[in-house]
């Protein structure tokens, strides 16, 4: 996803730096046409009003005048050798029009104008020297413009492409990490109908009539289908939700996998009502998640514990093994997504601490190596908890 992310990035970041720098390019062509313009237009009224009124002695600067008449030609003072332009004097001779041209003299260039006046034709020279200079100049300051204006260019384009692009980051990311998610909370309810399932399969072959697990499951079929709509609705509707009835449904749920594995589940609940306000199939993946995760760290013969209380206005929910236990530095990253794979615990704690964060609840875990491991959930108690005490945790799963 990066790799793809960095190409449409690049991709973005050169059409747009290539479009800014077209346009530049084409805003400094203009600047350029225009100024030539401006100064050929200067040039052409500058030589018509020497031919027209200057003073053949006094000439404008950077003005030069001839005057032919028969054999005689007269020059202004300190005209350069290389004038006149004798080819524009034969020419107006021969057929008495007005020539304007742009020609090379000495290595200079000039605009001359050749025209008869009467007897006499005159002819007016502009050194253009001046003119090409500046056309030198601008058209230096617009390379180097040009060449700033790039950078600048390739560094907004940089910036428009990663705010153009950190939309699609965003959407790829939640794609990859729903498709993460979906496939944890779905891996536990397979293996738990699996189980079941295996159960049947065994008990129908001899001959027996297992009607308790064919209802657990359906029961788990029910629940697998709350987990996925938990997973697609934005918006989870609260109810009140008895904990310690999610803890006796998940004990029994999870037994055929405990005596599997040579473990022994029990729910104990301590003093006062233990109902919240949320959404019972998000809970209930909590209390699967943390007991998922004792039975994966629990040796055969060991014990998990499940513990309900209350106290003020907040009800507890302590899973507790008697496994493995917890390494140093364990608890500060057993809640961050991808990054406890080696120490064996993954995504689903990750999803538990989401999960209790957004049931405005508070998730601690204790434990050192070799003593097993208590996660607690701490949750805040429902308003109308005497009156809610009663409702169920399947009907408050909807």
């Amino acid at each position: 996803m990066n790799t793809l992310l960095t190409r449409a990035r690049r991709r973005v970041t050169l059409r747009t730096a290539g479009a800014i720098s077209v346009l530049l390019l084409i805003m400094g062509a203009l600047v350029y046409s225009v100024m030539v313009g401006q100064q050929d237009a200067a040039a052409r009224r500058e030589v018509r009003a020497g031919v027209e009124r200057a003073s053949i002695t006094s000439p404008p600067p950077c003005l030069w005048l001839v005057e032919a008449e028969g054999d005689t030609l007269r020059r202004s003072p300190g005209a350069p050798e290389a004038l006149p332009w004798r080819a524009g004097i034969r020419a107006v001779a021969r057929d008495g029009g007005t020539r304007v041209d742009r020609v090379e003299l000495g290595g200079l260039d000039y605009l001359v104008r050749t025209e008869r006046r009467g007897d006499v034709i005159r002819q007016a020279a502009l050194d253009l020297r001046y003119q090409v200079s500046e056309r030198r100049r601008l058209l230096h300051t617009l390379i180097a413009a040009e060449f700033v204006a790039l950078l600048a260019a390739v560094l907004i384009a940089h910036l428009i492409a990663c705010r153009a692009i950190a939309p699609l980051g965003e959407a790829l990311a939640r794609q990859r990490r729903f498709t993460e998610d979906v496939s944890h909370e779905l891996r536990t309810p397979l293996a738990r109908l699996h189980t079941r399932a295996q159960l049947v399969s065994i008990r129908l072959r001899r001959g027996e009539l297992p009607l308790e697990d064919v209802d657990r499951l359906v029961t788990g079929t029910r629940e697998l289908g709350e987990v996925v709509d938990d997973l697609l609705l934005s918006d989870r509707l609260r109810r009140p939700v008895d904990l310690a009835t999610l803890a006796q449904d998940l004990a029994e749920a999870e037994s055929p996998r405990a005596e599997a594995r040579g473990v022994t589940i029990e729910v104990h609940r301590e003093n006062g009502p233990t109902v919240v306000s949320g959404a019972a199939p998000a809970l209930r993946r909590v209390l699967s998640a943390l007991v998922d995760n004792a039975l994966t760290h629990t040796a055969p013969g060991g014990r998990i514990t499940i513990t309900l209380a209350s106290a003020a206005d907040r009800v507890s929910l302590t899973v507790a093994d008697d496994g493995v236990g917890l390494a140093p530095g364990d608890p500060a990253r057993l809640f961050t997504r991808h990054v406890t794979e080696s120490s064996g615990y993954g995504l689903g704690l990750a999803l538990v601490k989401e999960v209790v964060d957004g049931h405005d609840g508070i998730l601690t875990v204790a434990g050192a190596p070799g003593e097993g491991a208590v996660f607690t959930v701490s949750l805040p108690a429902d308003a109308a908890r005497g009156r809610a005490a009663s409702v169920p945790a399947r009907a408050a799963g909807g």
